[in-house]
């Protein structure tokens, strides 16, 4: 007599994000920057508006892919922009922030979202392909990317300049 299989673990769902997910990104935000170990934490209501602005805008600067739990909490985010030009005049989708909460990091999460993320660039005419940038003392970071098969990129130098406080 056979056993029957073990079912296979369900991911959370991802979708993307709406005008009902505005505080809890900007809850999740505050835990981003604490993951961070960011030593100045903007005021709840300021960071509440620039989510909303962010994504909500007119135009938007940003799109978000959320992971909901299954009680329906936002326990991750893989926040983007599409850039343009690129190579031949192309345009690449950016993310600019990869999220899990550690109670769901190495189940797959992460990596269902760079999938997601890879298919919403090749859905979209004219995305040559998809870029972001990590840190070199996160190795955490750099073994997971490199475990989804992808090679660091040296050919660039990041530049940064602040133009306000906010």
């Amino acid at each position: 007599m056979s056993r029957p299989q073990a079912s296979a673990r369900r991911l959370p769902a991802r979708r993307p994000a709406d005008k009902r997910d505005i505080t809890a990104v900007a809850e999740l935000i505050e835990e981003i920057e604490r993951f961070y170990e960011s030593t100045e934490i903007q005021p709840f209501k300021e960071r509440r508006a620039q989510v909303e602005e962010a994504l909500f805008g007119s135009p938007p600067l940003a799109s978000a892919l959320l992971v909901e739990d299954e009680a329906g909490d936002i326990v991750g985010l893989a926040a983007y922009s599409l850039l343009w030009p690129s190579a031949g005049s192309t345009h690449s989708l950016f993310l600019k922030e990869l999220y899990v909460r550690d109670t769901l990091r190495r189940q797959g999460v992460g990596a269902r979202l760079m999938g997601e993320l890879r298919a919403v660039a090749a859905a979209r005419s004219g995305c040559s392909r998809v870029e972001w940038m990590t840190d070199r003392d996160n190795p955490g970071a750099r073994a997971f990317y490199k475990s989804l098969g992808f090679e660091e990129f040296e050919g660039k130098i990041v530049y940064r300049v602040l133009t306000s406080s906010a």
